[in-house]
């Protein structure tokens, strides 16, 4: 492949962006969690971070077990590691159900004001880490990641790309891509958006709330739990491996906008290549500072964030 030299020249470059790219797509996924119940309920479910965590466990004990010691190649390695993803997605899933039964629907059938919810939220969010730390340990173990994952996949003007920012790139676009169309095509998605925009209204055209709000967690806890799987075979899985990439994800929804879809999409990737190409010129103690500090500037300039903030709406 020819390059340009002064591209040629800086490969650095070419590898950190693609590896924010790889950050940003997981961020992204995350955040999509974050924007739906922020659409659907106007509360910040905080508790979505133990969410992408237990989709991680999920995807570590699936593998865990099922591979032993094994590390299978080729197309059985992709195999397992969809299997992977498939089980984290549906760990993802089964937490987000659960939060939604447990931490927020008696309080909506209650009319609570939207400061119980939160302190529901943060306490949810508390008893599931602790609940891990006891049942699953304090370690840092890795999803097993078999052989389709490791190793450098292809050369991009001299800078290596690794075999899983391209695995990352793929399950991610086909996951998000797959959320936008259920939002933007499917009858589901009316009825999440038509509740996103007017509660009452929807419900005299004869939307079920209850099951379009938990489907909409249910759909958030796919996305992240799957991401916990990808974030578990770079990073490892523990207890507390959901705070910082929650926060970030949440940062990054409110990036592109609370509340649209598209814009927590675009939000992720913005903040996985500004904090990755900082490495670049400052030290990587500060790179979560950058991150942070990009989203600050953003809010001054453009409070709705970038796309703009669709009250009341997820589309």
């Amino acid at each position: 492949m020819h390059c340009p030299a002064f591209i040629a020249h800086n490969n650095l470059w070419i590898s950190l962006f693609i590896g924010g790219l790889a950050n940003g797509f997981l961020y992204a996924m995350i955040a999509i969690g974050y924007t739906l119940v922020y659409g659907v309920l106007r509360l910040i479910n905080f508790a979505h971070s133990e969410v992408f965590m237990l989709g991680a466990f999920g995807a570590y004990f699936a593998l865990h077990y099922a591979l032993g010691s094994s590390s299978p190649v080729g197309y059985l390695a992709l195999l397992w590691v969809l299997v992977g993803i498939a089980a984290g997605g549906i760990a993802g899933a089964v937490t987000g159900f659960s939060l939604e039964r447990v931490a927020y629907r008696p309080l909506r059938r209650r009319n609570a004001p939207k400061l119980t919810y939160l302190i529901s939220a943060i306490g949810a969010s508390l008893f599931l880490q602790n609940l891990a730390a006891k049942e699953f340990g304090r370690g840092n173990p890795f999803v097993p990641a078999p052989a389709l994952t490791s190793g450098v996949a292809v050369t991009v003007c001299g800078a290596a790309i690794d075999q899983f920012w391209i695995l990352t790139f793929i399950v991610a676009i086909v996951m998000l891509v797959f959320a936008d169309v259920v939002v933007h095509r499917t009858k589901l998605g009316r009825g999440i958006r038509a509740v996103a925009q007017d509660v009452d209204t929807a419900s005299l055209m004869g939307v079920n709330i209850d099951r379009t709000i938990v489907t909409t967690f249910v759909l958030g806890g796919l996305l992240g739990g799957a991401a916990g799987c990808l974030w578990g075979m770079q990073y490892g899985v523990n207890f507390g491996m959901g705070f910082i990439p929650g926060l970030k994800a949440f940062a990054a929804a409110v990036l592109g906008g609370i509340g649209n879809l598209r814009g927590a999409m675009l939000g992720g990737l913005l903040l996985g290549v500004v904090e990755s190409l900082s490495l670049k010129f400052i030290s990587s103690q500060y790179e979560d500072v950058v991150a942070y500090s990009v989203l600050i500037v953003v809010l001054l300039v453009r409070p709705t964030g970038i796309l703009g903030e669709r009250l009341g709406r997820v589309a």
